[in-house]
């Protein structure tokens, strides 16, 4: 196959959600049509001991949430697919939008009985500043929920998303008959047996054809009927060139749990989706087909394999292709790197890949060289934007809990910051250690991982911050600049890049900082320059 045709087959996109929505459940769905596993583990029933493929973290068995984001590979019908399914529990929400930054497009998944929820509503907004295709699908339909129409209403008000139906529910809940895929002009019958894998599905070209009231019966059929002929009227057709710009969101209607409507939704994503797309560095514009490699860190993923303490960098490959004991150029560090073996994933399972191309997802073996944002190339020298780093929300003395173990403790908390788990604060004044997270849960998750995987005990003090902000670093040398060092010291700290951080201890004193010494340029997020 040509260079060409490869990134043509190549489909990298993220599935993102409220938690709960389904969205590790379609995943494991996906899979299962591509042949990659034999049998989904639902992951909510804990009847079966077997859980979700894609949740590998001890902690994600226990509480059946995802954590990590994790990285999944798999044909179908010939096209290379890579799905990124990210962690919907909001604790969670840096890694999702970290993650956004290297796929091409995205699937919404969303409940019928909740509608649009408020996880949801800040990823969207993160998908349409970026620009990124989306495709909506509406879950759980075997379940009593909101009638369709409310639904679409509710993705165009509180999403301002523009949606067009590309299939549509025939009933709902215990009515539910099946689905009308709009796109293929066909209908899919729902049996309500979850044991029958793939449901037989009937063309039909024309909705007045009498044969459907015999298949659904006369009540569902002339409410289809009905509710096709609004949707026709209401909504503009699918324009492909504006859902590849981000302008027009198709929308699809099924069960993941049971196994509906997925077919038909990827069957649809794979002819739709973009293939890898061109990204923005800080010097130029990269284009896929470009014959030079490049590509990003967008995630670090310590101990994937208890066994053996190693370190992961996900690679997100721009342009080029990317091969096995190639040297490459580390463009922070300025030296050259060789990859003996680059890993691909399909969850736990890794094989060592020999060529990779734009679009796919390679897992590097990191001896502490790649930190979040890094980039690779054949020698040119690169910057990929848009990983930056969030203002936390919850901060914590982090305290050594066990004197023997401060080189274990000192070197898991190295490794988990540069994972991006959370951020890591050097007071000036004292050089204690502050741990800032996005969310509370995320404690717990740093303490579990550094007793588990580093052997090393660690016990938290609340320290009271109302934000972080990164110092502008124009204007030191001014004297307004050396006294707001000097009266702020003891809420001055080093992030782990070095960068001055002021902790502000309420927003009162935020404000008054900043009328203070208006010359301080104060930022919320660390890519500020």
């Amino acid at each position: 196959m040509t260079f060409k045709q490869e990134i043509e087959r190549r489909r990298t996109f993220g599935i993102i959600s409220h938690p709960d929505a389904g969205k590790t459940t379609l995943t494991e769905k996906l899979l299962l049509f591509g042949g990659a596993i034999q049998e989904a583990g639902a992951v909510k029933n804990n009847k079966i001991k077997k859980t979700a493929t894609s949740d590998f973290m001890e902690i994600e068995r226990q509480r059946g949430i995802s954590v990590a984001t994790s990285v999944l590979a798999f044909i179908y019908k010939d096209k290379k697919i890579n799905i990124l399914d990210t962690p919907g529990h909001k604790d969670f929400a840096e890694d999702t939008f970290r993650t956004l930054t290297a796929v091409d497009s995205v699937i919404v998944v969303i409940d019928v009985a909740k509608g649009v929820e408020e996880q949801t509503v800040k990823l969207v907004e993160v998908c349409r500043m970026r620009k990124i295709p989306m495709l909506v699908f509406i879950n759980k339909l075997d379940r009593e929920g909101q009638d369709a129409f409310d639904l679409l209403d509710e993705l165009e008000q509180k999403l301002g998303l523009s949606v067009t139906p590309l299939s549509f529910p025939i009933g709902m809940g215990y009515d539910f008959k099946g689905i009308y895929n709009i796109y293929e002009k066909n209908i899919n019958l729902f049996s309500g047996d979850s044991k029958k894998n793939i449901e037989e599905t009937i063309a039909f070209d024309d909705v007045t054809n009498p044969e459907l009231d015999k298949i659904i019966g006369n009540k569902a059929a002339s409410e289809l009927r009905d509710n096709l002929e609004l949707v026709w009227g209401v909504y503009p057709p699918f324009n492909k060139e504006l859902y590849l710009k981000g302008d027009q969101q198709p929308v699809f209607f099924g069960s993941a749990l049971n196994n509906f409507g997925v077919r038909e939704l990827l069957d649809c994503f794979i002819q739709i989706a973009p293939t890898p797309r061109s990204k923005k560095a800080e010097e130029r514009l990269v284009e896929a087909n470009e014959k030079e490699m490049t590509g990003f860190v967008f995630k670090i993923h310590a101990n994937m394999d208890p066994k053996h303490r190693d370190r992961l960098a996900f690679i997100k490959i721009v342009s080029g292709t990317f091969e096995r004991n190639k040297p490459y150029l580390h463009v922070r560090q300025g030296k050259n790197l060789k990859f003996s073996s680059p890993n691909a994933f399909f969850a736990e399972k890794k094989e060592i890949v020999d060529i990779s191309y734009p679009g796919d997802i390679v897992g590097l073996h990191d001896t502490g060289n790649f930190k979040i944002g890094d980039t690779l190339t054949q020698g040119e020298s690169l910057h990929y934007k848009g990983i930056p780093s969030f203002s936390p929300e919850h901060f914590r003395y982090i305290n050594n809990a066990d004197p023997m173990k401060s080189k274990q403790l000192n070197k898991g908390i190295d490794q988990l910051m540069d994972e991006g788990v959370a951020q890591l604060f050097t007071l000036e004044l004292n050089g204690r250690k502050v741990i800032g997270t996005v969310g509370a849960l995320q404690f717990e998750v740093i303490q579990y991982r550094l007793e588990h995987e580093y052997g090393a005990k660690c016990s938290y003090e609340n320290f009271n911050v109302y934000k972080a902000c990164w110092v502008g670093t124009e204007n030191r040398k001014t004297d307004e600049f050396k006294e707001f060092e000097r009266v702020k010291q003891k809420f001055l700290a080093k992030d782990k890049k070095g960068q001055l951080v002021f902790l502000a201890d309420s927003s009162f004193s935020l404000q008054m900082t900043q009328q203070k010494y208006p010359s301080v340029k104060l930022h919320f997020t660390s890519e500020f320059e």
